[in-house]
């Protein structure tokens, strides 16, 4: 019977290590991209074309949301800001409340 040398014994502790971390590197690639990394995509694909400043200037605004190809604002998302602009100097139940009161407003 063949005896194992350290040397053997170390290079199959590195192969299962290194086999440990192929696994873990696909979970890490399953997951589901994030709002931000989905939005990255989009800019990206819709700045086909710019270059220099260009691109840089509408990657920024695109990537905030200000870009003519990201959706408008719904009526929701409208209320939504104003209300939280008037409510800026209300903190805890005073702002809870105003907010309430502001948000189910016709």
């Amino acid at each position: 019977m063949k005896q194992l040398t350290p040397m053997t014994l170390i290079a199959g502790a590195l192969l299962a290590l290194a086999s440990l971390g192929a696994h873990a590197a696909d979970d890490v690639k399953k997951k589901e991209p994030t709002a931000q990394q989905q939005r990255m995509k989009s800019c990206n694909a819709d700045a086909k074309g710019k270059t220099g400043d260009d691109r840089k200037a509408f990657m920024s605004s695109c990537l905030k949301g200000e870009s003519a190809s990201a959706p408008a604002m719904t009526a929701q998302q409208t209320k939504m800001k104003t209300c939280n602009a008037d409510a800026k100097d209300k903190t805890g139940d005073a702002r809870k409340a105003f907010m309430k009161e502001c948000l189910s407003a016709k």
